[in-house]
Parts: structure tokens; C-alpha cells; sequence
């Protein structure tokens, strides 16, 4: 099912996004938490891409497993900034071969050093998504970050090019995560001001370790409230306690967008099972 079609039925969803592993090795034990994450039965599940491609093969086949095994629709992500428009192309073929009809369509990081963009390849994200909608009939979608992109010149650049995304065919756009609502109200009240009208997706992180902290600012750049900085202060050095303060805090955040009028809730998951049943377990009644 096209997670457009999903989100045109009106009510609250909430999707899981899983990873792969880097290595053959550790794929049965990344494959054993999806399955677990995914027999929760979410509305849909996406599973992401390694920026140069290399989990290529296993995004599509735990995105394939997803479908079959479990009858939940997947999102399969792409990244383009080292695969040139015959590597997508295959890769598309790869996904529709396996029933995939929903794809993220992300340039990726450019790896340290790399030329960039590459031949007959794609500069920018928007590229990638109206080439993947001329190609086939796949549902698109695209990432979008409420306290602006960290390469953009301005946040007003950020959105003229997130309004690029939608020209080009995307039906659907999912966050980076955030912890404060207010920045997202802003960010969703902004958009709609310039004719961006197509469903957004809230990105939710549980941190659920201290250490989680540093990597999200790292990651994202995401300011983090002097309410959850308090938390991670108190529980940080308690592990259990992190992790159930982690999971109220992700809880009471989805509960307040729910509230507040938006429909989409999609949970990093970090590919911990027993945090994705638990929050799904706190929404039983609200989702």
C-alpha cells in the first residue's frame, strides 16, 4: 500500500524507521529486532540507507521482509550522492521487483573528500525525487528539518528548496527529530505560509541513554529544552531510569502533537523493540 494512500484516511498514524547493519554478520540480529518492531504492526515502517550506498542490499530486503512477513507497508530509503542515475534506476528496479512502493528520497552526506556532484548523477534531493517519479509509480517521500537544514544559507533557503521537494512530486515529508513541539508548530505554521501543503510527518527520538545526547546534536543540530536536559541530568548515570524517562518524554511529546492537531508520528527507533512496543503500548488508546 502507497503510504499516501495511508495518510489520506484522516486518522493519527505512527511509523517505526529501523536500520540496517554494515556487515553481513550482524544482519541476523538487526533482522530479529525489525521483525519484533514490525509484528507490532505499526501503519508503516521505514528502514534507511547508508549515505554511499553500501546497505543497499540489506535496506531493501528487511524492507521486503517487512511487506511479506508481516503485512506492514515499508519505506525504503535512497541516497544519490555516489550513485548516478543508471544505479538508481537499478536500484528501482530492485525495489519494485520486490513489491517496494514507497521510497525516501535523500542525496545522503558527501563523504570527506568526494567530488561531488558526480557524472549523469543528481546535486540535489528534489533531482532524485521527480526522477523517481518519472520512472515508476512510487509513492515519494522526502525529509525536511524544523530547525532548518544545516547546510542551508537561512532558513528561508531551506524552505524555498523544501517547496522544490514538493514540485517535484514528494507526498509526503518526515522530520528530523526535535524536542521541543513549539519548534515544529513554527515550522509547520512557516511552510503552509508558502504553498508546502503536503502531510508532515512529526520525526520522534526516544533518548533513552545520555549518551544519545550529544550524538542527536551531532547529528542534527537539535536544541534540546532545559526540561529534558534536566531529566537526562537526574537519570543520565541510572540506565533503567533514562530509559523510562526517555520513553515518558517521547510519550508526552506525541500526545501533545496528537492534541495540537497533527497526524503523522514517526519514531526513530534505534532498533530497540522493547522502547518501540512501549511507547505504541502508551498511544493504545489515543492512536
Amino acid at each position: 500500500m502507497k503510504i499516501s494512500e495511508i495518510l489520506k484516511q484522516g486518522k493519527p498514524t505512527i511509523s517505526f524507521e529501523v536500520y540496517p547493519p554494515k556487515s553481513e554478520e550482524l544482519f541476523p540480529k538487526h533482522r530479529e529486532a525489525t521483525m519484533k518492531i514490525a509484528a507490532l504492526h505499526p501503519d508503516f515502517m521505514s528502514v534507511t540507507y547508508g549515505a554511499n550506498g553500501g546497505t543497499r542490499k540489506f535496506t531493501f530486503q528487511m524492507a521486503s521482509d517487512i511487506q511479506t512477513e508481516h503485512h506492514v507497508t515499508a519505506l525504503a530509503h535512497i541516497t544519490c550522492v555516489t550513485t548516478d542515475r543508471d544505479g538508481i534506476h537499478e536500484r528501482l528496479n530492485d525495489l519494485r521487483s520486490k513489491g517496494i512502493e514507497n521510497v525516501l528520497a535523500l542525496r545522503g552526506d558527501i563523504p570527506e573528500g568526494y567530488e561531488f556532484p558526480i557524472a549523469n548523477g543528481y546535486q540535489h534531493a528534489n533531482e532524485l525525487a521527480a526522477d523517481i517519479k518519472a520512472y515508476g509509480d512510487f509513492c515519494v517521500g522526502a525529509a525536511c528539518y524544523p530547525e532548518g537544514h544545516p547546510e542551508a544559507p537561512s532558513k528561508q533557503k531551506d524552505m524555498e528548496n523544501l517547496k522544490l521537494k514538493q514540485d517535484a512530486g514528494c507526498e509526503f515529508l518526515t522530520t528530523q527529530m526535535f524536542f521541543d513541539n513549539s519548534i515544529l508548530y513554527s515550522f509547520l505554521y512557516r511552510i503552509r505560509e508558502i504553498g508546502i501543503t503536503i502531510p508532515v510527518l512529526a520525526g520522534i527520538m526516544p533518548i533513552t541513554q545520555k549518551s544519545q545526547i550529544e550524538k542527536a546534536i551531532k547529528l542534527s543540530g537539535t536544541v534540546f529544552p532545559a526540561r529534558f536536559l534536566s531529566i537526562a541530568d537526574k537519570f543520565g548515570d541510572n540506565p533503567k531510569a533514562m530509559k523510562q524517562a526517555g520513553i515518558a518524554y517521547a510519550t508526552e511529546q506525541i500526545i501533545d502533537l496528537v492534541a495540537n492537531g497533527v497526524k503523522g508520528i514517526h519514531v526513530y527507533s534505534m532498533n530497540k523493540p522493547d522502547v518501540a512496543a512501549k511507547i505504541k503500548e502508551n498511544l493504545s488508546e489515543i492512536l
